[in-house]
């Protein structure tokens, strides 16, 4: 039950937003977690604005009565990001949906918070432009932003750091801000939107972004080819790129993964080896030049099964694939649920990151499967556990922990797009270390009551 604070708060949200306020048990329910195998916490109500000035105040009234106050999207993050683990209101920005601005000589989008990416590239397909990060779930630009979230195209286009220009933020206390411009570069002092963009919603929440767009290429070819060994893979990698060979998306899926595909999607005749997917973006003539340089790079490595489309329809067929991984993982062990986590190292150090993780996994008697951004040195684990069996869930942390020390001591990240949430602020210390007390600093600075998304990436004590 809400304390008498969090009701008072409540009752004067209830007045300011009639039936876009909800304290429903299922409502409540769909809030309590996300897509993370994290235990669900419920908030006492979930606010629905429809503008920035309702957010404004949405938050002055939590902020009068001490309620915490958790930004929510879609619910696609993969750590407990958006768990209320101390009740409070969840404010479900969603609703706030429409693209604003459209500047296709600059390049960029002004959107609000709700927009997904999908959206926003179905709104840009006449125009000749694309928005370029791409997840894999059909994420809130807003939520992109908060979890500073990357994807298959990161390896060319970057991540959300790199593809935010400006935001408008509404800060703890209500005061709206805005940050950046659509100018390419500045250096009019501190980079305040970049401290939001993956601040999980811990400093404030983000109601309007401006995000660089690019033009669509002429041509797009796909291409797979299996390898022996995952170490075969990542150096055929290593060497394209040094060879400047410009992947647009480049993705590594371990024999285990691959089998996993071919029994989720009967159509799918995988070798049960690791696997690169990777696509060409540019003219006619270059993609076939970038083909053919990787092929006999590929060759050097003992590929086998090269394959490459250009046709749309073929293409889309082999990255749907590639996004339906995480249900892919679970063919194998029917009923399980998957416990997902990533973590990031210096690309010459992947290959060795990989191989002791594969020791991991064999010694924790665990179903694994493994794929990853080779192309910046970011994997993931598909952990598949039994619900319920808390054996399982116990060897699955120490898995994962296990191998985001390991990222650690390879000079990597514990996350390299998951972000922090719940599940990976136990090792910001390690990661960071006095570092990490300069985030506290700000965190106090900006939110001196602990009002946004308390528990997550930094504790004030």
């Amino acid at each position: 039950m809400p304390n008498l604070k969090h009701k008072n708060a409540i009752n004067e949200l209830r007045n300011l937003l009639g039936d876009r306020l909800s304290t429903g048990t299922s409502i409540r329910e769909t809030h309590g977690r996300d897509e993370a195998y994290t235990a669900p916490s419920l908030p006492d109500a979930v606010a629905f604005p429809s503008s920035t000035a309702e957010v404004a105040d949405i938050v002055k009234i939590c902020a009068e009565h001490a309620c915490p106050m958790v930004p929510f999207g879609v619910g696609t993050s993969l750590e407990g990001h958006v768990v209320p683990i101390n009740g409070g209101v969840s404010i479900n920005t969603s609703g706030m949906n429409k693209i604003l601005r459209i500047h296709d000589h600059d390049l960029n989008a002004v959107v609000q918070p709700g927009v997904t990416r999908v959206q926003l590239n179905t709104e840009l397909r006449a125009s000749g432009l694309t928005f370029t990060v791409d997840p894999g779930a059909n994420a809130t630009m807003g939520g992109m932003a908060a979890t500073r979230a990357s994807g298959t195209n990161a390896v060319r286009y970057g991540t959300m750091r790199e593809n935010i220009l400006a935001l408008e933020v509404v800060l703890p206390n209500g005061q709206i801000i805005h940050t950046g411009s659509q100018a390419r570069k500045s250096s009019a002092g501190y980079d305040l939107t970049h401290l939001f963009v993956g601040s999980e919603g811990t400093l404030g929440i983000i109601t309007q972004l401006t995000v660089r767009l690019f033009g669509q290429p002429a041509s797009i070819r796909a291409a797979t080819c299996a390898f022996d060994t995952v170490d075969d893979a990542v150096a055929a990698v290593i060497l394209a790129i040094q060879s400047g060979i410009p992947l647009a998306r480049v993705e590594l899926l371990d024999e285990m993964q691959m089998r996993g595909m071919n029994l989720y999607n009967k159509s799918m005749n995988f070798t049960e080896k690791p696997h690169l997917f990777l696509e060409f973006q540019g003219t006619e003539a270059s993609t076939a030049e970038q083909v053919n340089m990787f092929k006999e790079i590929s060759d050097d490595f003992s590929a086998t099964a090269f394959q490459w489309a250009d046709k749309a329809e073929d293409r889309n067929t082999l990255w749907q694939a590639r996004h339906e991984a995480y249900y892919a993982a679970k063919a194998l062990r029917p009923g399980a649920e998957g416990f997902i986590t990533d973590c990031c190292v210096p690309i010459s150090k992947l290959a060795k990151c990989i191989a002791r993780t594969k020791i991991e996994i064999a010694k924790s008697g665990l179903m694994a499967p493994l794929l990853g951004h080779v192309g910046d040195g970011n994997f993931h684990l598909i952990i598949l556990i039994e619900p319920g069996n808390e054996a399982e869930l116990r060897a699955a942390n120490q898995l994962s922990e296990t191998i985001n020390l390991l990222a650690l001591e390879l000079g990597g990240t514990v996350t390299g797009e998951h972000g922090v949430g719940l599940g990976k602020k136990k090792y910001m210390q390690i990661e960071h270390g006095e570092a990490y007390q300069l985030m506290g600093l700000l965190k106090r600075s900006i939110d001196p009551q602990n009002l946004m998304n308390p528990g997550k990436l930094v504790d004030l004590n």
